[in-house]
């Protein structure tokens, strides 16, 4: 079976912890909880392609990308750039930061994911979006559980491909 190591990453408080545990675990809390360094969860994900074990790196939230270890990033084969969609400065950083990301990891796979759908309305989505110059790949919400699912499924696809 095939094995990949995926990094969720952004600034502190924008999800991470809360997708990782609604992808892993199917688990939400409304408790804010930093994560301290790394947490590493696995997931097998069934795709027409094959199964891969989706090995998923929750790192300490950063404001800036340069500010993380580049040892985390040895052997990574995708990455999820999270970022709050109703907080303005987890995503004012967002085009350096994924410069930066592409840097250290040349050939790895970046998804930019924004992250508290739920309390944002369509007109916001919209604004955001033009806003930041880059594609902002999927909306969710670890809160509901929206698209977290077909966050990672659809990335599973990508790394198998």
């Amino acid at each position: 079976m095939l094995s990949k190591k995926v990094i969720l990453t952004g600034s502190f408080g924008v999800g991470k912890t809360s997708l990782f545990e609604r992808f892993i675990n199917n688990l939400f809390q409304d408790k804010y909880l930093t994560t301290i360094g790394v947490k590493v969860g696995k997931k097998l994900v069934q795709t027409e392609q094959g199964d891969l074990s989706m090995m998923i790196w929750d790192i300490a939230g950063e404001v800036t990308q340069d500010k993380v270890p580049n040892s985390y990033f040895l052997g990574t084969s995708g990455i999820v750039y999270v970022f709050d969609l109703t907080r303005p400065s987890t995503y004012a950083n967002i085009v350096s930061d994924i410069t930066y990301l592409k840097k250290i990891n040349e050939f790895t796979i970046i998804r930019v994911v924004g992250n508290k759908r739920d309390l944002v309305a369509d007109t916001v989505l919209q604004k955001i979006q033009a806003d930041i110059g880059i594609p902002i790949d999927i909306f969710t919400s670890a809160k509901t559980g929206e698209n977290v699912a077909d966050l990672f499924n659809e990335f599973a696809k990508e790394l198998i491909a």
